[in-house]
């Protein structure tokens, strides 16, 4: 097994150029900016939940997931939100009328029908982020619109489906509260909902480690270029040159491979200013080891790591032991990831729990 896939170290690259996320002088003017990024009407219906944290359920939809990584002088946030299909009103989308033909010709049959286009959704999103101080009030940081148009095959389309998507967006460390608000494109439909989130200081482990949110990535694409503005996106995420799926719900058909994706804080380099770690992978099936991994050398605090859940099975007969390889059978699993700084000496487990189906 590679210790991580070369886009990961593509990615370390882009961080050390300080070409992921917001300069100071891009925050500098994003805080100076002044123009309205959400309608009023908007504003006044999330200010009225924005203390209670009460959602208005005219497009109801959830939060379920935030992930975060390192971002030049920023972090990446990412948040996952999940609304049914029947409240985005999904529709085909306007045909495009052919041009007439110079002269009329005849037609021996019918042509076939043309296949049913893909059904279209637009709505809008608005996102209102404050910090929260210690006594709880709220202080603006940014205000974002990011008009939203999701396509999805007419071919088994289900209204009661509910379908997640994702945004990001870098901000500094700290304690936020997001204000958000889906709406239909004329502004009569308005749900709105409200979550904290929540990000560490990169410069505060200095005695000990730890680790960006831990997910299993389903298909990494890399992009030509970052995206330059905040988009809505179904089922993936964007950060920097890659677009990413994580494994929903951590659910694995048998067969698969786990791919994780993580970033260690608080790493020491040596000398010449390059890292050192170990990383082992155990995946248990209660307190019982199932597969034991090789642990991995990295000098990366980036980490892309394809797992195979293989097993070893040892086949006794009286001709004596032989082993195989099988694939790991369904079930409830937790992966251990222990992680070792050779420099530093400091070292952290954590856990991830997922599902064989």
């Amino acid at each position: 097994m590679k210790a991580k896939h070369a886009l990961a170290v593509v990615l370390l690259a882009m961080l050390v150029c300080g070409t992921i996320g917001l300069s100071a002088q891009d925050k500098a003017k994003g805080q100076a900016d002044q123009r309205i990024f959400i309608p009023p009407q908007v504003k006044s219906i999330l200010q009225e939940g924005m203390l209670t944290r009460e959602a208005r359920q005219d497009i109801p939809f959830s939060f379920s997931r935030h992930l975060y990584l390192p971002a030049r002088d920023s972090l990446h946030n990412v948040v996952y939100f999940k609304i049914k299909n029947a409240d985005l009103g999904f529709a085909a989308a306007a045909p495009i009328e052919p041009a007439a033909p110079a002269a009329a010709e005849p037609v021996a049959e019918a042509p076939a029908p043309a296949p049913a286009g893909p059904l279209q959704a637009k709505f809008n999103v608005f996102l209102w982020f404050s910090t929260i101080a210690q006594d709880g009030k709220l202080q603006t940081v940014k205000e974002i619109y990011a008009p939203a148009v999701i396509e999805t095959p007419a071919a088994g389309y289900d209204p009661e489906k509910v379908e997640s998507y994702s945004f990001g967006y870098p901000l500094p460390s700290g304690r936020y509260m997001l204000a958000m608000a889906v709406t239909s494109p004329d502004l009569t439909r308005i749900g709105t909902n409200y979550i904290e989130i929540e990000t560490p200081n990169p410069g505060s482990f200095v005695d000990k480690l730890d680790t960006t949110p831990i997910f299993f990535a389903q298909d990494v694409e890399q992009m030509q270029a970052p995206e330059s503005r905040v988009e809505i996106h179904k089922g993936v995420f964007t950060y920097s040159i890659l677009k990413m799926r994580p494994k929903a719900e951590n659910v694995f058909a048998v067969g698969e491979n786990l791919d994780i994706f993580f970033f260690v804080f608080g790493l020491r380099p040596n000398d010449s200013q390059r890292y050192d770690l170990k990383i082992g992978y155990e995946v248990k099936k209660g307190e019982e080891t199932a597969i034991r991994y090789e642990a991995q050398a990295s000098d990366s605090p980036l980490v892309s790591q394809p797992l195979p859940l293989k097993q070893t099975v040892i086949i006794k007969s009286e001709k004596g032991e032989t082993s195989e390889q099988r694939d790991l059978a369904a079930g409830a699993y937790t992966l251990l990831v222990t992680i070792t700084d050779n420099i530093s000496g400091l070292k952290i487990e954590k856990q991830v729990a997922f599902e064989v189906k």
